[in-house]
């Protein structure tokens, strides 16, 4: 979900402003050289359209990129939505998206959402998480995530069921691999049974060369209250794979599953399942 994917988003956007510098600075070189023969008085009508040509364009891309602010969203169909090993949609298909705020200071706000099984998990039939953090750059290759997360369910039933999760993680470009640490907490809450819950996990992607293929490998444990077991500990972890299809569109299948003494019901929350995804975002 969102706290376990951030890390990867920010190491890629590190790279790619790393990469893209040295072009800047050859266009401003360019640029300055122009202008320089226009003023000098050894001019054509060629070279003098050059010239206001890269200004007009510099001055474009300042205008562009004055307010700091960018926008994105995102929206996905999943054959069945899984938060840490644990399925939501009662192995039907979920609808979720979201929209992202993010300034060039490093700070975001954001929403996201996704449908539920109203008849089984007991949340109501909608999820809608609240965020805001930062993140940057610690050198070249690592980057790092802060952040608050409410998880609110405005249809439940009676009881208290939102609650809010402090998130951190660190991220490493490894080439053509990335990979993310990372730690949630939410603090002692009603809607937690008046207890906290701790939740570690590690993700990786692996892009193979000269395809659209992007492997990929999760590991988690949480120790608290959103276990559903009886001693309050759990593993889940997820093999997969990615592929990029057309523009912003991409689909990915991933093999989910979870580990613990899970309560005992009529619906097993926890089975392994094999997980479809298409999604897009702008």
């Amino acid at each position: 979900m969102l706290t376990s994917i951030r890390g990867l988003s920010a190491a890629t956007l590190a790279g790619a402003f790393a990469l893209s510098t040295p072009a800047l600075a050859s266009e401003a070189e360019a640029s300055k050289a122009d202008v320089t023969t226009v003023l000098s008085g050894d001019v054509t009508q060629a070279d003098y359209d050059r010239a206001m040509a890269v200004v007009d364009e510099e001055a474009a891309s300042h205008q562009d990129s004055g307010s700091g602010f960018e926008f994105s969203g995102n929206v996905a169909l999943v054959s069945e939505y899984r938060f840490r090993g644990v399925d939501l949609s009662g192995g039907d298909i979920a609808v979720q998206g979201g929209v992202d705020l993010a300034h060039s200071s490093g700070f975001y706000l954001g929403t996201w959402g996704s449908s539920l099984d109203e008849d089984t998990v007991g949340y109501g039939h909608t999820e809608l998480d609240v965020y805001g953090g930062f993140g940057g750059s610690i050198g070249e290759a690592v980057s790092f995530d802060i952040g608050v997360i409410a998880y609110l369910y405005p249809n439940a039933g009676p009881g208290d069921f939102d609650y809010i999760e402090f998130y951190g993680s660190l991220g490493f470009n490894l080439g053509p691999a990335e990979a993310t640490v990372g730690v949630a907490y939410a603090p002692d809450q009603d809607s937690l049974g008046s207890t906290d819950n701790l939740y570690l996990y590690t993700d990786i992607g692996i892009g193979i060369p000269s395809t659209p293929l992007t492997l990929t490998g999760h590991l988690g444990y949480t120790d608290g209250f959103l276990t559903f077991t009886n001693n309050s500990k759990a593993w889940d972890w997820s093999i997969g794979v990615e592929a990029a299809v057309a523009g912003p569109v991409s689909v990915g299948v991933a093999y989910v599953g979870a580990e613990g003494d899970f309560l005992p019901g009529d619906y097993d929350f926890t089975d392994d399942a094999i997980v479809f995804t298409l999604s897009a975002s702008i």
